[in-house]
């Protein structure tokens, strides 16, 4: 409770002390960016400023931390006066995960993941999961969650009362823990 009266007065004061709150996809947005509904952008995200008319991102996407999209490569400048700009462009239901980076031209099909610590240097097709430097073909999306699927139980899956924006308490931490320790992994809402 205390956290969602922090959360909604922070933007009030602000706005009454002319603070102002820069908000990027607004900001990419008016510039020509197009991002779908119920997008998930993390802080740290970097999404080609110079370029971002050359971005698109479809409905139900999360950019864990620090993820960057590129749709320009600046490496041909000195040598010739140009810099390569190419469309990049992310589907629906795409999951990139943290320190990804996707390169200009790349484009990611529908329900896909993408893992921590990614270089997406070639398009991606629907229904995959890739990860590495440069990314590869791990499986099938829906076989990954099939196996995840297998392992949840009443015992290593929790609710939202376990998040730390309803401040779970010490103990259900704890609780948490030793569930993901028991089964190698825990499920939280």
């Amino acid at each position: 409770m205390k956290r969602k009266l922090i959360n909604w007065a922070k933007p009030k004061i602000k706005r009454l002390l002319g603070i102002r709150t820069y908000n990027m996809v607004e900001e990419l947005t008016k510039k020509g960016f197009t991002i779908g509904e119920r997008c998930n952008i993390q802080p740290g995200c970097i999404i080609d400023d110079s370029h971002s008319w050359h971005i698109e991102i479809g409905n139900d996407v999360t950019l864990a931390p620090r993820v960057h999209i590129l749709a320009h490569d600046a490496s041909t400048w000195t040598f010739l006066g140009y810099t390569k700009i190419k469309n990049t462009k992310i589907g629906n239901r795409v999951f990139i995960g943290a320190s990804s980076i996707i390169l200009p031209g790349v484009i990611i099909g529908n329900d896909v993941i993408i893992g921590a610590g990614s270089v997406v240097t070639k398009s991606i097709p629907d229904n995959s999961v890739y990860a590495g430097n440069p990314a590869k073909f791990i499986m099938a999306t829906s076989e990954y969650i099939q196996q995840e699927k297998q392992k949840m139980n009443t015992e290593n899956c929790f609710g939202r009362e376990f998040s730390e924006a309803n401040n779970v308490s010490m103990e259900n931490k704890m609780l948490m823990k030793r569930m993901a320790e028991k089964y190698g992994t825990a499920y939280a809402q």
